[in-house]
């Protein structure tokens, strides 16, 4: 599985052509508290049931609070099938350190 930094993940999101797939796969009571712009909130226990909303050649990188359960996500969605999956090393608590420091953390 890749992983991407927060830093990595700045840096692709300031580049021309078609953004990744923010997947935060918090709970939503974590996304309302902070979330990176543009991510979109499906908790972890629903992905097993919605994967099919997903496109698995489009590029994704899974979020969490620390890079555990995003990095378990990741992996489920790579052993389906989906091409390009990237885990956030640290996930929004390395983001709000390395990159939004003004971001709540918790």
């Amino acid at each position: 599985m890749q992983q991407i930094s927060p830093t990595e993940l700045k840096q692709r999101l300031e580049q021309e052509g078609p953004a990744p797939l923010l997947l935060d796969v918090r709970e939503p009571i974590e996304f309302r508290y902070c979330n990176i712009e543009g991510s979109v909130s499906m908790p972890m226990e629903h992905i097993f049931l919605s994967q099919e909303d997903l496109d698995p050649e489009q590029e994704i990188v899974v979020i969490c609070h620390h890079g555990m359960r995003s990095s378990q996500v990741a992996n489920f969605l790579i052993n389906r099938g989906f091409k390009n999956v990237s885990n956030l090393s640290g996930g929004v608590a390395a983001w709000a350190a390395e990159v939004e420091p003004s971001m709540p953390t918790y």
